[in-house]
């Protein structure tokens, strides 16, 4: 048995001798056709042809369940050559999507002493948890009043930094942070989590019976909704945080009202906990990122999270996610959202490992920014989904 299997494996070794001689001599062609489409200004990628291709290939192999083993292959194969003769072609040689890249780069800062960091909401709330985790006793935290309102802070100067919640472990993206981060060219550089424990408060001396109205933020009420529904005749009223409708519910003195809100704002505000833990999910967690007027790399930075949107060609999306396959990038989010403006055009948010200085890194962002439509760089920052939880 174990002579058959030497003898399989010397088998292998054979065909693989063959592959790479035919690898090398494949890529000695590609190189041909790069030098081609420099002289003609032909770009790299060709949908239609790549397709096409990626159809024969697979029409000539006798087992047809192999078919989509050998486009596997192909594609990967196709990816190589592309990035060969995007390096011959240099196609987007001077492209504003990778000149705003490099600009940013650099112009990069130091980490801020003694930072100014805003928050949206009033003290109390999760932001401002999630501020002193990251800052720590350092930062002068500044609450206001909404999150453009932090933006507009970090672009008149009057902060250092911004702290806002960017999506939940149990509601998903805050769709908020997501535009206000395409429409502002500010930039990621860092993240911390906190853990999202909501109580229901109101004025000392307040029972259940007594409740007409109940208080949070639009999460807030979203995320305790199935304790929520026991109580159907509560009307359940949006407030900007959380934080601030236990300050609100505290300055009415009104024992019909409540707040949603963490048990630390609840302290602050002279409220009374009447039930804890009544969002839906136990381990609910929001994940906040610190956004800087300026592109910084910490230590550690091991993230890097971006914007792109794609032509309007087929395979265009799939043509940058095998980018980061060839590459060997691990993809850790892809979300996407609507252009504003535009019916049916989508912007993806993306987030993969990797370290904007690692060798190499500058090709791959050159390769995204000549098969993108509008790729920009938010930041690269080191993971961190540990936080207050």
């Amino acid at each position: 048995m174990t002579e058959n299997l030497e003898q399989l494996r010397k088998e292998i070794d054979e065909i693989d001798e063959a592959m790479v001689k035919l690898f090398e001599r494949r890529m000695g062609v590609t190189d041909k056709i790069g030098v081609w489409k420099q002289a003609h200004g032909m770009p790299v990628l060709d949908n239609r042809r790549q397709q096409q291709v990626l159809e024969g290939k697979a029409a000539l192999v006798a087992d047809s369940s192999l078919g989509p083993d050998v486009t596997m292959l192909y594609e990967t194969i196709m990816g190589l050559s592309r990035r060969r003769q995007r390096n011959l072609v240099r196609e987007g040689a001077g492209e504003p999507n990778f000149d705003r890249y490099k600009a940013g780069l650099d112009l990069r800062r130091e980490p801020a002493a003694a930072p100014r960091a805003a928050y949206q909401g009033v003290p109390g709330a999760y932001s401002e948890q999630a501020t002193m985790d990251f800052f720590g006793e350092d930062a002068t935290p500044l609450g206001l009043p909404g999150f453009e309102d932090v933006f507009l802070a970090l672009q008149s100067g009057e902060a250092d930094y911004g702290v806002v919640p960017i999506e939940n472990s149990s509601t998903g993206a805050i769709r908020q942070i997501c535009d206000l981060l395409s429409q502002y060219a500010f930039y990621l550089v860092g993240e911390t989590t906190v853990r999202v424990s909501h109580c229901l408060c109101a004025l000392p001396g307040t029972k259940l019976e007594d409740i007409t109205h109940v208080y949070s933020h639009e999460q807030g009420l979203f995320q305790s909704e199935q304790f929520l529904n026991r109580y159907p005749h509560w009307l359940r009223i949006p407030h900007l945080d959380t934080a601030g409708s236990a300050k609100y519910v505290s300055e009415t003195g009104d024992r019909t009202k409540a707040a949603i809100c963490s048990e630390r704002a609840a302290a602050l505000y002279g409220l009374e906990v009447l039930a804890r833990e009544i969002n839906f999910s136990q381990v609910n967690t929001t994940r906040f990122v610190v956004v800087s007027p300026n592109m910084e790399l910490r230590p550690g930075a091991d993230k890097i999270s971006a914007i792109l949107t794609t032509p309007h060609e087929s395979g265009c999306l799939h043509e940058i996610l095998g980018i980061f396959a060839v590459a060997g990038l691990n993809m850790v989010k892809l979300e996407s959202r609507p252009i504003p403006g535009k019916r049916w055009e989508y912007m993806f948010f993306i987030e993969f490992t990797g370290d904007l200085l690692a060798p190499g890194m500058e090709d791959v962002i050159r390769e995204i920014c000549q098969t993108a439509a509008d790729f920009r760089v938010l930041g690269n920052f080191k993971a961190n989904l540990e936080g207050s939880v």
